[in-house]
């Protein structure tokens, strides 16, 4: 059984007044043949016709609903605190992004803070990672270890076959082509005394005086024999080939002698150590004691594996240090993004409905302690749904017309269009419903809230060759008024001969005549189901007789022929 829709008072008058012109017809399509009666038994045995005529057909589908805004939008808060502006109030016009409500952000500034300094170090750390890597692609190339210093090699501490980390010292390196005299001067002199200066370096034992440039000056006084205070000054000078660690000098520089001799020590007398980022195997050595090397001078190979290994360490240091870094900015973006939550903005153009939380109101976020801060309406366009059937869903396309009448503006007629036909169906009753949305082409002065009752357009016809429906009998056969003929056929009368027809469109009272019958012609009309007081089924009363079941109104909405009935209750 099909589901039936519950028809309004107004609904129920209008079913009434077209029952009625129905009627109406029957009996002046009566009263037209009345005379035509045959006579059986001495009893009249009368039958209805009607001649085959032009008119407008229309097939529709019709159901009730409630008018609801293009959108509607409920304001809450994504973070806590308190409201410190709301400057709108409820009837108020707003636009998409104006902002409604301000929140006080102060507890998020340190946050703020934290999270920008956290980017700042990640920052340097990621640019320190990738310089060691393009540094040690550099070191490394050709898989050699290289010096990091500039000397002799006075002893080697690792040979072919040693595995080599950053705690393993390399060699021992001396470089004595520059030497050092650290002198003391009377502090009160070497305040006049400044780096850069040239002095004159008198050697103890030979008197032989070389020239050399001070490199640094103290600033801490210490106190010699005799109670001086003194600060030491300290001097390179180019060895000429003769200078050892034994020999002494005295230093003047300018007026100023120094106040005792001082040795000399080599430039460079250190241990060089492994600079690896994970442990390497020695293949082979480059250099050999003695050897002179200079910062870059390749000391020994490495094998393949290890040497990968070295390479790939600073590549992964400077990975995870990407992925600090873009965490470090993540979590900043993330502080922004919560700092930009204390400010709200409306987030469609439309009408303040309601405004519960004003300046100086406290709100909390998530969960159940959310609250609706104000309610918008989108009251540029209205919608309502309808709900139509499994049976007859498959007529309803997206842009057909729909015909809505509102209680509250009764003889008012507005137009819509289906907009959206949904999937998300329900099911009651045995039968399964799917909802349809209408959306107005005009509002006037319909508002949210108000029930109305929208008639789909599903096919129109005009001036085509129409009967009514109970004149279709065994499929599409209609009978037509011969009086050679003598014979009943079943429940047809004597004087009509069986005709096949082509249907077109069809409503609940008329159905298109394609081809088969012509203006003007008489056809028998079998007893309606409306006349005996029995509900019309679904789509008019078709048994078998075409393709296009119809449904809805007929007639002539200009004026011309009545109007059939109000449609066949589907939903």
């Amino acid at each position: 059984m099909r589901k039936k829709t519950k028809l309004t008072r107004k609904q129920k008058i209008v079913r009434i007044v077209g029952i009625l012109a129905v009627l109406g017809l029957v009996a002046a399509v009566v009263i037209q043949v009345g005379g035509r009666g045959r006579q059986t038994g001495g009893e009249a045995n009368a039958y209805r016709t009607a001649v085959v005529e032009r008119r407008d057909i229309t097939s529709s589908l019709s159901s009730s609903g409630t008018l609801s805004p293009k959108d509607t939008y409920s304001i809450t808060s994504l973070v806590s605190g308190e409201v410190i502006s709301a400057d709108f109030e409820e009837g108020d016009q707003v636009q998409e992004g104006q902002i409604l409500y301000v929140m006080d952000t102060s507890s998020m500034e340190t946050e703020l803070n934290s999270a920008q300094s956290s980017v700042e170090r990640a920052q340097d750390s990621y640019i320190l990672a990738a310089q060691d890597y393009e540094e040690a692609l550099g070191d490394y190339s050709q898989n050699t270890y290289k010096s990091t210093e500039t000397g002799y090699i006075k002893t080697l501490h690792v040979k072919a076959g040693d595995k080599v980390n950053a705690n393993t010292q390399i060699a021992d390196i001396y470089d004595d082509k520059v030497m050092k005299l650290r002198v003391p001067f009377l502090s009160v002199n070497a305040a006049g005394i400044g780096v850069g200066n040239q002095g004159v370096i008198t050697l103890t034992h030979t008197g032989e005086q070389l020239l050399g440039t001070v490199t640094s000056v103290s600033n801490m006084e210490e106190t010699m024999a005799g109670g001086r205070l003194v600060r030491y000054v300290t001097l390179q000078v180019e060895n000429p080939g003769g200078l050892t660690t034994d020999m002494k000098a005295t230093v003047q520089i300018g007026d100023f002698y120094c106040a005792q001799e001082g040795s000399f020590t080599p430039l460079l007398d250190t241990v060089m150590g492994a600079e690896v980022g994970s442990t390497v195997e020695i293949a082979s050595m480059l250099v050999s004691e003695g050897d002179y090397v200079s910062k870059g001078t390749p000391l020994f190979r490495m094998t393949d594996k290890t040497a990968d290994n070295l390479v790939r360490s600073y590549k992964e240091a400077v990975d995870k240090a990407q992925e600090n870094l873009e965490s470090a900015q993540s979590k900043l973006e993330t502080t922004q993004d919560n700092i930009e939550n204390y400010t709200i903005t409306a987030p469609i153009s439309g009408q303040v409905i309601t405004k519960s939380v004003k300046s100086g109101d406290k709100v909390s976020s998530g969960g159940n302690a959310a609250v609706t801060m104000a309610v918008i309406y989108d009251l540029s366009e209205l919608t309502f749904e309808m709900s139509v059937d499994e049976l007859d869903i498959q007529s309803v396309k997206a842009g057909q017309t729909v015909e809505v009448t509102a209680d509250a503006f009764e003889g008012q007629t507005f137009t819509g269009k289906v907009t959206n036909i949904s999937l998300a169906s329900s099911y009651s009753n045995g039968v399964t419903n799917y909802p349809v949305t209408v959306t107005l082409d005009e509002v006037g002065e319909l508002l949210p809230g108000m029930n109305v009752d929208g008639e789909i357009i599903l096919e129109q016809t005009q001036g085509t060759l129409v009967v009514p429906v109970d004149s279709l009998m065994r499929g599409n056969r209609v009978y037509v008024k011969d009086d050679t003929v003598t014979e009943k056929e079943g429940n047809v009368p004597a004087g009509f001969r069986a005709v096949e027809v082509e249907t077109g469109l069809m409503n609940d009272d008329f159905v298109e005549i394609v081809s088969g019958l012509s203006e003007g012609e008489e056809v028998y009309v079998a007893e309606s189901s409306v006349s005996s007081g029995f509900p019309m089924m679904p789509g008019g009363i078709n048994q078998g007789q075409g393709p296009n079941r119809g449904s809805g109104q007929g007639g002539n909405r200009d004026g011309g022929a009545p109007q059939g009935g109000p449609g066949n209750g589907r939903p």
